[in-house]
């Protein structure tokens, strides 16, 4: 092992969050040194964002075309060619993945240490290298930015057969017959719909009584008549309760309100969740405490309990989106460079389920609006009301905005629809320049356009 070498931070992890923090760091004079495990760029470029919203273009292709009849564009029979669509998933994803390492490499006083980092102290780690060396590291400032990886749920028989998480999934070379999805959230329905449209059939196991359980119910009850639609079968207040090898596949035992069922199925997923990244940190060496789930408590300027040491992106456990770990490095960013008095209190937290029709999310849901005793005026309108929509024959879903009786300002939004995650951003903007609802009823936007269904859906208000 190597003497012990200074910096004047580290940065574990170079995820959407960790990766920028440190870039600017260094150049603002810090000595720095940012360590990964695996590889740069964290789970959205790796295994997340990057490479599922390919697949999903993929899939969504497939899908236009066995509809081209319905344009009055003759096709024919259409296949997948799965390891096609797996080696274009790989492509975009290296591309984006060497860009990544080539910009830390070439960072001056940045260095970029391939290994995985432990705690020996609240200022040291020992970073065992891939090569199979050893680093010990010191620094006063430490940022953990070590992500999440799929739960492993326990499941008798589960580790006894071969299954698929959201990594593995993506790696399959040829379209599964039956593709069995453990989970109801949105992992479990993006890649459920996605190889229902390869050609898989597809059935989802949900444990709760309703997709996606954060969501109102109106909205989940939405999504899953869209996805029987598309010939998915969806088990709600189901739970799988064994596992056990088959000829092809598994035998999955399910508790369900109509009793037990054993469902046969060529391969299982299992997307029931993410657990951090924290066994291998012995944070118990630095002094922290992770919470039961082994997530890093942080308070809203993202420290730990002990001086010196922070935490961002989804190691915290808090929303798990890119989005939201890029926003930790800007508050940190601030802090540490800006003087600011920066935190993540109050910021909204827009998302996008990347089924088709997109659901895109921000500010208060209906329900939250009730738990909290906020009053509210309620706005909807079906797309089959938007004329863009109608264009493209593409009407499933609707629209849902949450508005303050007094002001007019929009509390919340549920877009589900053609591109529900653009339209959402737009009422984001509103709601972040504390517009009422009024400016987007009366805005002139290009027609014909998804935006200016905003015209129509306010006008409703007052009816």
């Amino acid at each position: 092992m190597s003497d012990l070498e200074k910096y004047d931070g580290i940065v574990i992890g170079t995820g959407q969050g960790g990766k920028p923090l440190a870039a600017d760091l260094a150049r603002a004079g810090w000595r720095m040194a940012i360590v990964e495990r695996e590889h740069v760029g964290g789970s959205c470029v790796n295994v997340g964002c990057t490479p599922t919203k390919t697949m999903v273009a993929s899939a969504r292709v497939a899908y236009l075309a066995r509809r081209g009849s319905e344009y009055g564009v003759v096709t024919g029979p259409i296949t997948v060619d799965q390891a096609a669509v797996r080696a274009r998933k790989r492509a975009i994803v290296e591309s984006f993945r060497s860009g990544s390492r080539r910009g830390l490499e070439k960072i001056d006083r940045l260095d970029l240490i391939m290994g995985e980092a432990s705690f020996r102290s609240s200022r040291q780690i020992e970073v065992r290298l891939q090569d199979g060396g050893k680093r010990r590291l010191e620094a006063e400032k430490i940022f953990v930015n070590t992500g999440a990886t799929p739960t492993i749920p326990d499941l008798p028989g589960l580790r006894d057969v071969a299954f698929l998480d959201s990594t593995s999934v993506m790696e399959v070379e040829t379209v599964p017959e039956h593709l069995l999805v453990l989970g109801g959230g949105y992992i479990g329905l993006e890649f459920g719909q996605m190889f229902r449209r390869f050609g898989s059939r597809v059935t989802i196991v949900q444990r709760a009584h309703q997709l996606l359980h954060r969501e109102d119910e109106d909205v989940a009850e939405q999504v899953r008549q869209i996805l029987e639609e598309d010939g998915i079968e969806v088990l709600l207040d189901s739970e799988a309760v064994a596992v056990k090898a088959a000829a092809p596949g598994v035998i999955v035992t399910i508790r369900t309100p109509g009793g037990e069922r054993r469902i046969q199925a060529t391969d299982l997923l299992v997307a029931v969740g993410r657990t951090p990244n924290t066994k291998a940190l012995r944070l118990e060496a630095a002094g922290i405490s992770p919470d039961r789930r082994g997530f890093v408590p942080v308070n809203e300027r993202l420290e730990t309990d002990v001086p010196g040491i922070y935490a961002l992106g989804d190691v915290v456990g808090g929303p798990a989106f890119t989005h939201i770990s890029y926003d930790d490095y800007r508050v940190l960013k601030a802090i540490h460079l800006g003087g600011a008095d920066a935190s993540t209190a109050g910021r909204l937290v827009p998302y996008t389920v990347f089924i088709d029709p997109q659901l895109g999310r921000v500010g208060w849901s209906e329900r939250e609006a009730r738990q909290r005793g906020q009053s509210y005026r309620l706005v909807q309108m079906p797309m089959t009301h938007v004329a863009r929509a109608l264009e493209m024959d593409e009407t499933r879903g609707f629209m849902k905005v949450l508005i303050a009786p007094e002001s007019g300002r929009i509390l919340g939004a549920a877009i589900l629809g053609i591109e529900g995650g653009e339209i959402m951003s737009m009422l984001q903007i509103a709601m972040m320049g504390d517009l009422p609802y009024t400016a987007l009823r009366d805005g002139v936007f290009a027609h014909p356009t998804l935006a200016e269904s905003l015209n129509n859906l306010f006008m409703r208000v007052d009816d």
